[in-house]
């Protein structure tokens, strides 16, 4: 059986990506896939369909990101809703419609269910373009996201103030309620979030009268964002606790950005080196000379040495790109090209004749 891709690498986004991306990334690709289209792909394009159904729906999702793709269809081990998983022993995973999942999510400890108490909020994450001048020399860039906030009126603990929170009634402040479900094998218990309280355990006594006892709103939020001096194209910041707020109160997730650094045509960067090119006319190769080079730093003059020929790298050091530990910098290497004139004055053949003629005497190379 072919092995399913990533719904993630399906629908190029990331697993802190909001609902909002994950539809925005579908219905992009959707529209380019589509088999209606010319070029349109009818195999993407269902497959485009199945990653979103999964990552559109949060219990799909949760499943998915714990268990693969056998988690998102409610069961971990393998096997879907109908005559589910038959394994090698003849056993099938699903007997009279009942899903054994359940008894080894009990057996196993409940993994993948939320504790009692404070919850974290998602992680998000967002990219920024810069120029190539501002990644070499460090830039402070503003970011605006919508996103889920602590609610300001309550200060997210979604009790109207002035009045406090109370024990759940519904699971006694465990956060989490059981039940017992009977089965072919006898009863078994089995333990799930508390859908009152949200797992925390309380709830306000009035809840409040902004967020509605959520604890968190939809809000527009503008993050500085520090680039240091030398970060590259592709890489990854990390800002703790500017992620979204979790309902209830709680810890806030994280901001991932992603840099992207524009391209500058004048220059080529490797590592911490930054190359470039420049050009002399064969006279001055051939002579010497002093020409502007243009650096991050701005044009300085370079000395190009009497005999330089095309190929020939020039180093100047210390104007490259800065260490990201803030010591030292790279060096500027300048790839040096002699040209050729293509159109000659009369005068400035005779030149060249009266050069060549002034070279090695008739008969130095044998045929």
């Amino acid at each position: 059986m072919a092995t399913k891709r990533d719904y993630y690498d399906i629908l190029g986004i990331s697993k802190a990506a909001s609902a909002e991306e994950i539809k925005r990334a579908y219905r992009k690709l959707a529209m380019e896939h589509h088999p209606d289209k010319h070029g349109g792909d009818d195999v993407k394009f269902k497959e485009l369909g199945e990653a979103y159904e999964t990552l559109k729906d949060p219990q799909k999702k949760a499943g998915y990101d714990q268990f693969g793709h056998a988690g998102a269809q409610g069961n971990p081990f393998g096997g879907g809703g109908g005559g589910g998983q038959q394994y090698a022993s003849g056993f099938d995973f699903n007997v009279a419609g009942f899903d054994f999942s359940d008894i080894l999510n009990q057996f196993m400890g409940g993994q993948g269910q939320r504790q009692s108490g404070p919850q974290r909020g998602r992680d998000l994450e967002v990219g920024i373009t810069i120029d190539f001048h501002e990644a070499v020399f460090g830039v402070e860039k503003s970011v605006t996201l919508s996103l889920d906030d602590a609610c300001g009126h309550c200060n997210g603990n979604g009790a109207e103030p002035g009045t406090s929170l109370k024990t759940c009634p519904t699971c006694n402040g465990a956060g989490q309620v059981t039940r017992v479900q009977q089965t072919i094998l006898g009863a078994i218990q089995q333990t799930a979030p508390c859908n009152t309280c949200r797992a925390r355990g309380k709830v306000p006594e009035k809840p409040c009268t902004t967020c509605h006892g959520n604890g968190i709103v939809r809000r527009e939020r503008t993050i500085k964002v520090n680039v240091p001096a030398g970060v590259d194209d592709g890489a990854t910041m990390r800002l703790t606790g500017n992620g979204a707020a979790p309902q209830g109160g709680g810890t806030k997730g994280d901001l991932y950005i992603q840099i992207r650094v524009r391209a500058d045509k004048r220059f080529e960067r490797h590592e911490r080196d930054i190359h470039s090119r420049a050009g002399v006319g064969m006279a001055e190769a051939a002579l010497g000379t002093e020409i502007p080079v243009e650096t991050v730093d701005g044009a300085v003059k370079v000395k190009v040495p009497a005999g330089t020929q095309s190929g020939r790298i020039i180093r100047l050091s210390g104007r490259g790109v800065p260490g990201l530990n803030g010591r030292g910098r790279g060096d500027h290497l300048v790839h040096m090209t002699v040209e050729t004139p293509t159109k000659l004055s009369p005068k400035q053949r005779q030149l060249l004749e009266d050069f060549a003629a002034e070279g090695p005497k008739k008969g130095f190379f044998k045929k």
